[in-house]
């Protein structure tokens, strides 16, 4: 079912009931639907518009879709999206979350979607997080199964790191500058 997206991008959309209620741009390759007229598609793209609050995006992706749980790849980008809703954890098989260009401002908020199993690409640049100290570690840190974050490929070294400063942050210890990690991973690993 690796048909087109159904696009509801540039439809200038608040919310969630807007896009129910709105009809998807047509691509040049067509989607085919079901006998219910839902589109055979994994893929949904609610970019470009201005959704504050994905409250609803079940419904959204119900309406839509004809097997909603096999939801693939979401595009939220360039909304107004402050907070990431739990409803994004209930999209178990999701692979790729675009979420660039947002107003997400709180790290914690991304630690919820550690539990998508399959997630394996995220962007999250262009939103306020992005300028917190730290902001790439916590993010490797918190999704292990991510493999490419900001459209850049997460390396070994990377997640090793991110894990370290993640498990010495917990423990309270104070984080140096990265020319000084040597001496920092061998602190933090005699426990």
């Amino acid at each position: 079912m690796a048909g087109p997206p159904v696009d509801l991008s540039f439809k200038n959309l608040s919310d969630m009931t807007a896009a129910v209620l709105s009809k998807p741009q047509r691509g040049l390759r067509p989607i085919r639907t079901n006998s219910e007229m839902k589109y055979l598609s994994s893929s949904l793209r609610l970019c470009y518009n201005q959704i504050k609050d994905i409250a609803g995006l079940q419904s959204v992706v119900s309406h839509f879709l004809a097997k909603p749980t096999k939801l693939a790849w979401l595009d939220l980008s360039f909304n107004k999206i402050a907070k990431l809703d739990p409803v994004l954890c209930e999209l178990r098989e999701l692979r790729m979350l675009n979420l660039h260009g947002n107003n997400i401002s709180k790290l914690s908020d991304v630690d919820q979607l550690g539990v998508l199993p399959y997630l394996h690409t995220i962007t999250l640049h262009g939103n306020p997080i992005e300028q917190i100290k730290g902001y790439r570690r916590h993010v490797i840190a918190a999704l292990p199964q991510v493999k490419k974050m900001d459209f850049n490929v997460v390396t070994k070294e990377e997640r090793v790191l991110a894990n370290i400063w993640r498990d010495c942050s917990k423990a309270g210890k104070e984080q140096p500058p990265v020319a000084h990690t040597k001496p920092f991973i061998k602190e933090c690993t005699m426990k």
